[in-house]
């Protein structure tokens, strides 16, 4: 997790240079947006083909060649000459994108192999952390580092990141090289959880009647409608990314970029508070959040987003951004923790799948905000955005609430 929260500090530090690189390069504002979209395009791409990368080579090997691949093309492009810039920076687009979600979805269906069944929600929550802190970390850096040293320091401080990472993974040892030895899906789960997600009213295994991804969903009864509801809150997240600027623009001219940084930075300090107080919960219950906190999480985020727009004082949106980054680490932690109760042949599947949906939401929202945002406030834009996240959060509880009651024996409180 250290190794993850040191290559994610240098993503978030790139996320900021690269784009400032691109235009610079460029001179043309289309070009920032090309890329992001190959950036994202790439990773919508690679979630549909994880699953079976996963299940013909082991998570350890995928998640030391996606670190090799990623500082490789960044050393690539402090190399390029100038001539070379351009395609260099498609290169990068397209293997960060690539990679970063191959990543991910190894990373989050090994978990379990890795500490055990027991102690998802504890791993979830370290690794959510840590990537907090890195995106502070680099937000807070990348404008000092691309104005002193310049662009080419970052990318090199971010060539590293992504080695250090590769060696961490190279240390890790994960019994069966990151693959399952046993077959299990429901040991070591809370009850409510075994109920949620095994197959079947009678917990019978899985029928593959058509792709692994689709089967996958098909495992758990609400597991398609919980990657739904992800896809639109990604939509959300695109909405309040977008407005930030612009909100912050119209507080200070002279200085937007104070508010923003407060803002992450608060929300940051929310995300981790709720990471430790998960942390123990899980080490009191030997229970996960489960699929009611991502419900209730998303339904707190997204009105806490909003809320954010809304013209308040300075100390009550303070607050409301410590709200809604807790919010936002208490969705994280239980739609993780709960896809990884599948079993181990659907479970990469189904994290690619969300990988995918994920990336289509906010990729199509970024056009949509953007479109949107010359005609209307932000206070409405990200009003309807998650405002439909709301909705859909709404759904899903009632649907949860159904299975719950519909589900023989006994449940948990």
């Amino acid at each position: 997790m250290t190794g993850y929260a040191i290559s994610s500090y240098g993503t978030f530090l790139n996320m900021v240079a690269l784009n400032l690189f691109v235009y610079e390069t460029t001179g043309r504002a289309l070009a920032m947006g090309l890329f992001m979209a190959v950036r994202l395009a790439s990773g919508f791409a690679v979630g549909l083909t994880a699953g079976g990368l996963l299940a013909r080579f082991t998570a350890k090997s995928v998640m030391l060649w996606t670190n090799i691949a990623q500082a490789s093309v960044m050393l690539l492009l402090v190399l390029a000459p100038d001539g070379l810039r351009t395609a260099a920076l498609i290169a990068v687009s397209v293997v960060v994108g690539s990679c970063g979600t191959l990543f991910m979805v190894s990373l989050r269906s090994s978990i379990p192999e890795m500490v055990g069944e027991d102690r998802r929600s504890w791993a979830n929550s370290l690794s959510i952390t840590g990537r907090s802190l890195a995106m502070v970390a680099g937000f807070a850096s990348a404008g000092v580092v691309v104005s002193l040293v310049g662009y080419t320091a970052a990318f090199v401080v971010d060539t590293a990141t992504f080695a250090v990472c590769a060696v961490t993974v190279a240390l890790l040892p994960i019994p069966g090289g990151g693959k399952r030895r046993d077959g299990g899906g429901s040991r070591g789960r809370a009850p409510d959880e075994a109920a949620a997600a095994e197959p079947g009213a009678a917990g019978a295994p899985a029928r593959r009647r058509g792709p692994a991804a689709l089967a996958a969903l098909a495992a758990a009864p609400g597991l398609a409608l919980m990657v739904a509801l992800r896809g639109v809150d990604a939509l959300g997240s695109s909405s309040h990314n977008a407005a930030l600027p612009v909100y912050s623009s119209e507080l200070d001219d002279a200085r937007p970029a104070v508010f923003v940084s407060a803002f992450w930075c608060l929300w940051a300090l929310g995300n981790i508070v709720v990471q430790q107080l998960i942390q123990r919960y899980a080490r009191r219950t030997g229970r996960s959040v489960g699929a009611l906190g991502f419900g209730w999480g998303t339904c707190l985020m997204s009105a806490a987003f909003i809320l954010a727009f809304a013209g308040f004082p300075m100390v009550a949106t303070a607050a409301i951004a410590l709200v809604a980054g807790a919010a936002d680490g208490l969705t994280e932690v239980s739609y993780t923790s709960h896809l990884q109760t599948l079993p181990a042949g659907l479970r990469a599947h189904a994290f690619g799948l969300s990988a995918t949906v994920e990336n289509l939401g906010f990729g199509a929202g970024m056009i949509l905000v953007a479109a949107a945002l010359d005609h209307y406030t932000p206070l409405t834009v990200v009003g309807w955005s998650h405002g439909a996240a709301i909705v859909f959060a709404a759904v899903f509880l009632i649907r949860v609430a159904g299975l719950r009651t519909s589900s023989p024996g006994p449940t948990s409180p």
